[in-house]
């Protein structure tokens, strides 16, 4: 069965660019060039996947975006402009799992398409996951079920995106050592977009930690090896 793609941009080329690529690769796709009809879609189909512009004539996609993730954590990729930074930013805090600077190339989007799909689907409820992983992980009262994808601090649930769940999983696995930010990166993402400047797992740290009312001078939980990368425990 394929995967359902949203895919919002009032740019009617890069729309219909971006469904040609989607479609060559077996998606269903469902395209608009406004937020209105693209909130119908959201509440009437199942998607497994939306890539949201952010400047669209109505709702911007930001709003869409926290729209989403009021019931749905499935993966949201924004389309920004290459001179706004603040963007980018903005996008990972409300929620988002990855970005992509315009002009891009449309395989690159495919790519990160495939690989925001295949973290959501290991992670996700019904997910495939290799047998011999443990299900259960306990740090510092943090329980993470990789199976059902859920996770609770001192017995109360966190609200993760996927992404967010990743970071913190992997964290929680490697407890006591130090991860860098380029090997979540890779982990998460399994490519090569990762550069010195890149702030995305700052950024999703960061809202990681406003989840858990954790300190960002003194953390409690995850604490940042500076030079090096974070570690959760000990």
């Amino acid at each position: 069965m394929s995967e359902n793609i949203l895919v919002v941009d009032d740019e009617c080329e890069i729309a219909d660019l971006v469904e040609l690529y989607l479609k060559n690769e077996n998606f269903k796709v469902f395209k608009y060039y406004n937020a209105k009809e693209a909130l119908k879609c959201i509440e009437n189909e199942n998607i497994d996947l939306a890539v949201l512009d952010v400047m669209l004539p109505d709702i911007n996609g930001f709003q869409i975006c926290q729209i989403i993730r009021q019931k749905y954590n499935y993966p949201i990729i924004m389309l920004t402009a290459k001179s706004q930074e603040i963007d980018k930013i903005t996008g990972l805090t409300l929620g988002a799992d990855d970005y992509i600077t315009k002009p891009f190339l449309p395989l690159e989007l495919v790519a990160r398409v495939k690989a925001q799909l295949r973290r959501y689907k290991r992670y996700n409820i019904g997910g495939v996951e290799n047998k011999e992983e443990k299900s259960i992980i306990t740090v510092s009262g943090i329980v993470i079920n990789t199976k059902t994808h859920e996770c609770t601090l001192n017995e109360k649930p966190l609200t993760l995106t996927p992404t967010e769940f990743s970071i913190l999983r992997i964290l929680c696995e490697q407890r006591g050592n130090v991860v860098s930010a380029e090997d979540l990166f890779h982990q998460i993402w399994g490519d090569e977009y990762f550069t010195k400047n890149n702030n995305t797992i700052t950024v999703h740290i960061r809202h990681i930690r406003e989840k858990m009312g954790d300190s960002f001078d003194e953390p409690k939980y995850i604490k940042t090896v500076w030079g090096i990368g974070y570690k959760i425990g000990n």
